[in-house]
């Protein structure tokens, strides 16, 4: 049933168009000559998030800050295994599917790290990413707060989050 529900939306959608007399293809191409500019304008801000993560990667400084996160973590109930995890997120959402996959292939699925992992990962989000999305079309770029207000909340999600798997 669930499979059905986005063919039959489209297929409303079109039904609708018709019985309004609009002209479905030349209203799609137009909406995507105007999505063409904000592409131009976002190209540069996804390009640098991407080459940050890598180079976040790349460097050693994601493994420096997540030997160095362990303790923390430890106290606040979270796994030291999920550092990487925890900090890979905010940068990629890719890359991070690639550490839950490691996390779970290394501790199994239902040991407490993989429950914890895969909590923290949907509990959280690709903060520069989606701040790259959204403030591109800003004329404002006060991007300091937000980001900041956005990853204290993913940590915060994950630390709630391994609370919620050690007592269920």
């Amino acid at each position: 049933m669930t499979a059905l529900i986005l063919p039959l939306l489209f297929l409303a959608l079109f039904v609708y168009a018709l019985i309004r007399r609009v002209r479905v293809y030349d209203s799609f191409t137009a909406g995507v000559k105007e999505a063409v500019p904000l592409l131009l304008s976002l190209f540069p801000y996804l390009a640098a998030v991407l080459m940050l993560s890598e180079l976040f990667e790349a460097s050693g400084l994601s493994a420096a800050l997540t030997e160095a996160l362990a303790p923390l973590l430890r106290a606040l109930g979270v796994p030291p295994e999920l550092g990487k995890l925890v900090l890979m997120k905010p940068f990629s959402g890719s890359g991070s599917t690639a550490l839950l996959s490691e996390l779970i292939k290394t501790h199994g699925a239902d040991s407490y790290i993989a429950r914890c992992a895969c909590v923290a990962y949907g509990a959280s989000e690709t903060v520069f990413f989606l701040s790259a999305v959204y403030f591109a079309g800003a004329k404002k770029k006060r991007l300091a707060k937000p980001v900041a207000i956005a990853l204290f909340s993913n940590f915060l999600s994950v630390v709630a989050g391994c609370l919620l798997c050690r007592v269920l």
